[in-house]
């Protein structure tokens, strides 16, 4: 014990009378703010002393028992420094229901050092986050000593790869052993009397009791030792008092005594079934996971050397080249430096159609090649793939609790004491006011056997691991489950514009010409074409769109703060060899009359769009051709989006940068009346707090560094991945496509999931509020009680398993 504490960064006091802590701490930079974290720590209740080292960047601290790792780090957030943390993952064995897992919590969040554990029963797993330092073997001890097995994520990949008999054999070899003990009630219904002598029915039942029932045992006696209860506890106590009691009559009695081991036998048997059935259902939970585990490949074709080979995905580096072919994956993430192709990126952003790409574009790992050959120079590898950090995400979503998980905590927290007491009563109350001691035992078993904390425990993990790998496989990523939890309830989403409306690059919006459209621009893109700047890309594009030929040009310059300037070369009129193309001020500086174009120009950039102006001349005399408009375009869905949120009560708010009139053109496109326009960046945080204090719940929507704030802001933040990194791990919830109509599916699995956590939670508290009761008035009997139980947890996880049909709206085949 005292060499995993020392591990943890925890010191252990003689007498267990203090509790020690090294905490490794982020953000100091001077002797004041060493002053300021003392003076933290120590106005902590329970803190006997602080010291921390400014050079080692820790603190230590020595408090009562009581004092634990959140309570310090808490003080520490308050005065403005955070302690370095780190998140590990766990895998749990043993765990049966809701007060298994809440045992493992409590028994995690004791060890010195953790500062939040959340366990997962659906998944069998711990995410646990804890100060840089800390032993993931100091975790592994503390769940053993609550009487449990853990394994560090190394540990169960390795046990992963070991055989193992298939899940369904106890269940087989207890129904062989069990059907002669229950054949009698079916031969009773025959008028037969098919009942077994009471030695072949003991041989028959001992071994479903102690060998295939001993999981149960085990299970319920480390709980015991614990100090704690769970549903192996109630099933191996009540299926035991069956079992002695028959045995005691078949020693008082002989055959002559009516015998009840059919009633332990049975109980075991469905209830080995119930959990076969509810494993086997809880696979198809991760079904998410695995789907995009499958698309990392082993192997990789590398290219060095102009030599191309076959080598395991591990040996590749940034920056080599890897070759893949049709029909292959893409084995890594990276930049097109030969070839083009289309790819099939459905399973990673939920785009349904192949995306074209060329020379330049970058690729994800698990898209698939479809038609061409592609050389791909590497910028990602491993953990820093995307799909690894989606896989991450997905996990880490799954893995934390709900917000509405707490009431189920409390409850199942005094659920298997509050069973046993109701078992107690139930016994003394039908035998002393029947006299009855028989029935009264099958009673008071029927009462254990029917009270299901498994069903509590999974109502809320599987609809959250269900709701969000569906999300995934239409490309919404929601990074954790109180995001999702609280996403049903948005009344206002505040977009950002730029990138997340609108495509967040300039495009060639209007021509006026003097002569053609095509002429213009055919003239435009002629000085432009050398150029990368924004617009200058724009103009050579339609201009390509248009299968325009582009006049040869020479002499070409930048005029700085004005335009650009260049000589067509191949010009049969000297006069008329030179174009300008820049902003108002250049038309005065070259004497270029702007009057034939200037209401035009007028109506443009008081639409906030940005005008060029075209001029041609012999270099002392020119004349003004025309003008191009450019202005950032509206997303195809950006008006569906709107609208589809306005059906669901859902109001959209516009927050931009632009001007007024640019604002308001913008939002009568689509359809957004309240406009927050003039916005700088720093107030967009201010406008979320202000919608919230208005009673509101708010969603954000956004895409780069500047939205970070106002999407840490909001009640859920939103971000689009086509935007910044910063953005995505600031938002709760991520859009794989820059695609405004994600954010209204967003909210419509929200809505989804939470309806199927609310009935799974409201199906297993009515059956136990139902169950136990009746059990306890006589109405039912143990075997009837343990088919009863074994069906509650399968049909919670069968009912979160429904969300699989979910789609986006605009996705072909959508389920109505």
């Amino acid at each position: 014990m005292e060499a995993w504490r020392a591990a943890s960064g925890a010191v252990a006091v003689p007498g267990g009378t203090e509790a020690g802590f090294n905490l490794p701490i982020e953000g100091m930079t001077c002797a004041s703010c060493v002053l300021r974290v003392e003076r933290a720590l120590s106005a902590v209740p329970g803190v006997r002393s602080a010291s921390v080292n400014l050079a080692t960047e820790k603190a230590a601290v020595q408090a009562d028992p009581a004092v634990t790792a959140d309570m310090l780090n808490a003080a520490i957030e308050k005065a403005g420094y955070h302690v370095a943390t780190t998140t590990t993952s766990l895998a749990i064995d043993g765990m049966t229901c809701a007060s298994c897992v809440g045992r493992v919590e409590k028994a995690l969040k004791a060890v010195p050092g953790v500062l939040d554990a959340s366990v997962n029963l659906a998944t069998e797993k711990a995410l646990v986050r804890m100060a840089s330092g800390t032993s993931p073997a100091a975790l592994v001890a503390a769940v053993e000593k609550a009487g449990y097995h853990a394994r560090t994520a190394d540990g169960a990949q390795q046990e992963a790869g070991k055989p193992a008999l298939p899940g369904w054999w106890p269940v087989a070899v207890a129904a062989l052993l069990t059907l002669p003990l229950a054949a009698p009630m079916l031969g009773m219904l025959f008028g037969r009397d098919w009942m077994l002598p009471g030695t072949m029915q003991l041989l028959l039942a001992t071994p479903v009791q102690f060998w295939l029932g001993a999981r149960f045992y085990r299970a319920g006696w480390k709980a015991v030792r614990a100090g704690a209860g769970n549903m192996d506890l109630l099933v191996a106590i009540g299926t035991s008092a069956a079992y002695g009691l028959s045995v005691y009559l078949l020693m008082a009695h002989g055959g002559h005594a009516h015998l009840y081991f059919e009633s332990s036998a049975v109980v075991i048997t469905l209830v080995l079934l119930g959990k076969w059935l509810e494993a086997r259902a809880k696979f198809q939970t991760v079904a998410a996971i695995r789907a995009l585990e499958s698309l990392k490949t082993t192997t990789a074709t590398v290219r060095r050397n102009g030599v191309d080979s076959l080598e395991s995905i591990d040996a590749v580096q940034l920056g080599d080249l890897v070759l893949v072919r049709p029909g292959e994956r893409v084995p890594v993430d990276g930049r097109i430096v030969e070839g083009s192709s289309t790819l099939d990126e459905s399973l990673l952003t939920g785009e349904s159609l192949p995306v074209a790409k060329s020379a330049g574009a970058q690729v994800t790992g698990g898209a698939v090649n479809a038609d061409g050959v592609l050389l791909i120079e590497t910028t990602a590898i491993g953990s820093q793939t995307m799909l690894s950090q989606i896989i991450r995400l997905v996990e880490d979503a799954q893995a934390v609790k709900a917000p509405i998980q707490r009431l189920v905590d409390k409850v199942s927290a005094v659920f298997v004491p509050v069973v046993l007491v109701v078992s107690v009563l139930t016994l003394l109350g039908w035998g002393i006011m029947t006299g009855d001691w028989q029935q009264a035992l099958l009673n008071a078993v029927a009462v254990q056997v029917i009270a299901c904390p498994c069903a509590l425990g999974l109502a809320t993990p599987t609809s959250i691991m269900v709701g969000t790998g569906v999300a995934a496989r239409y490309g919404i990523l929601i990074k954790d489950a109180e995001a999702l939890e609280t996403a049903h309830s948005i009344t206002a989403v505040a977009f950002d514009k730029t990138g997340t409306l609108t495509e967040g690059k300039p495009a060639l919006l209007a021509i006026d010409a003097a002569t053609t459209e095509d002429e213009l621009l055919r003239m435009a893109a002629a000085v432009q074409k050398t150029s990368n700047h924004p617009l200058a890309r724009a103009v050579v594009d339609e201009a390509a769109r248009r299968g325009l030929e582009i006049p040869a040009t020479g002499d070409a310059r930048a005029l700085p703060g004005r335009g650009v300037q260049a000589g067509l070369a191949n010009s049969a009129d000297a006069a008329d060899a030179t174009i300008w193309l820049g902003n108002r001020r250049l038309m005065n500086e070259i004497g270029a009359a702007t009057a034939g174009f200037a209401d035009a120009a007028d109506q443009h950039e008081h639409a906030g769009r940005t005008v060029s102006w075209l001029a041609r001349g012999d270099g002392r005399q020119a004349t003004v051709m025309g003008l191009l408009a450019f202005g950032d375009t509206i997303k195809p869905s950006a008006s569906g989006a709107v609208a589809r949120l306005q059906q669901m009560g859902i109001e959209s708010i516009m927050l931009t940068g632009d001007n007024k009139g640019s604002a308001a053109a913008v939002g009568k496109e689509i359809g957004i009346a309240n406009i927050r326009a003039e916005v700088l960046p720093a107030d967009k945080a201010s406008v979320v707090m202000a919608l919230k204090a208005e009673g509101r719940r708010v969603a954000m929507i956004g895409d780069g560094i500047n939205d970070a704030p106002a999407l840490a802001a909001a009640d859920v933040g939103i971000a689009m991945s086509t935007g910044t990194d910063v953005a995505m791990h600031t938002a709760g919830i991520t859009l794989m496509r820059g695609d405004p109509a994600l954010v209204a599916d967003a909210i419509d699995i929200s809505h989804k999931t939470y309806h199927k956590i609310r009935q799974n939670l409201g199906w297993a508290f009515i059956y136990n509020i139902v169950g136990i009761p009746l059990a306890a008035f006589g109405f039912l009997n143990p075997m009837i009680a343990g088919a009863a139980m074994a069906f509650s947890s399968v049909s919670v996880v069968s009912n979160a398993l429904l969300l699989r049909r979910w789609k986006p709206s605009n996705f072909p085949g959508r389920l109505k």
